[in-house]
């Protein structure tokens, strides 16, 4: 288990939209430096439905290669099709992750918890490695399926060993809070705003997509959870809940590469590829001016 802050790390591009290793290397470094206990690469904030499954495969070598722990990364590997899913879950698992984060097969309407059962069964046979740990990701606001706490309950029934936990980002606290109820089932919010109510049932910490740009205070808020330091927790949380809150005003991904881009001054951070855009300099302006002024962020 990753105790503390995991980032969806962001994902670099050249001005040819081809991805940018060595920065990605520093960037995780940076993140694991300040904050961090462990990465999430080609996740949603990841861009990874852009990235082709090659790339994920070369890039994650990459990070590993260049010295970042391989049982630090949960790499999402959840694909529409078993067969492609199969082969990145294998090849993290093969370089010594400490797990795969999988999203259930999306797109398709209408599924049952029969078929996503059956989909998670054959994707466990599929994978046949000994040391396989699953997180599930549930995020139905956004891929359009969810998973449902009986399907989820039955899965970690079924697998004990292998469906380790989940990644809740569908922002319903009921939800969290059922999942959290659930034996054995490690499970991360996936932001921080219920961070600390998690924590209190049992949550290690949280995945969040603001870790990018926020990692030293969530991180702290987590680490004051974990040593009973509830009042100064909450007293960061305040601060830590706005920046969050601010970011969801934006288009998130654009606007953090904006801030990146300016705290760096690399504006390669400012690469995304279709359909995301860019934001305006003006907006990036406004958020940055945000930041510096009322959060005391160094941009």
């Amino acid at each position: 288990m990753i105790k503390g802050l995991i980032a969806p790390i962001l994902t670099p591009f050249n001005n040819d939209l081809t991805l940018n290793q060595n920065l990605y290397n520093e960037f995780a470094k940076n993140l694991l430096e300040n904050g961090c206990s462990g990465l999430a690469p080609f996740g949603t904030t990841g861009e990874a439905l852009s990235v082709g499954n090659q790339e994920r495969m070369i890039a994650l070598e990459g990070l590993i290669e260049s010295g970042v722990d391989p049982n630090v990364l949960i790499p999402g590997t959840g694909l529409c099709n078993l067969p492609d899913t199969i082969l990145l879950s294998q090849h993290a698992m093969k370089l010594g992750c400490h797990g795969v984060m999988t999203l259930p097969p999306f797109y398709i309407k209408d599924m049952d918890d029969q078929g996503l059962f059956e989909h998670f069964e054959k994707l466990i046979e599929g994978i046949n490695h000994p040391k396989l740990k699953i997180y599930l990701y549930h995020i139905p606001q956004v891929s359009g399926v969810g998973l449902s706490i009986d399907l989820v309950s039955k899965l970690k029934t079924a697998y004990p060993d292998i469906i380790t936990g989940i990644k809740d980002s569908s922002g319903v606290w009921e939800n969290t809070e059922a999942l959290l109820n659930i034996n054995n089932l490690i499970v991360y919010p996936g932001a921080e705003l219920p961070v600390i109510e998690a924590i209190k049932l049992g949550a290690p910490g949280c995945i969040s997509a603001t870790a990018n740009i926020n990692s030293q205070d969530i991180g702290e808020v987590i680490k004051l959870c974990h040593s009973g330091n509830w009042n100064e927790a909450e007293k960061l949380h305040v601060k830590v809940k706005k920046v969050r809150l601010l970011f969801q005003d934006y288009a998130p991904i654009p606007a953090q590469k904006a801030i990146l881009a300016m705290q760096t001054n690399n504006d390669l951070w400012n690469n995304l590829r279709p359909p995301l855009q860019s934001i305006s300099s003006e907006k990036a302006n406004a958020l940055a001016s945000t930041l510096t002024k009322d959060f005391e962020f160094s941009i």
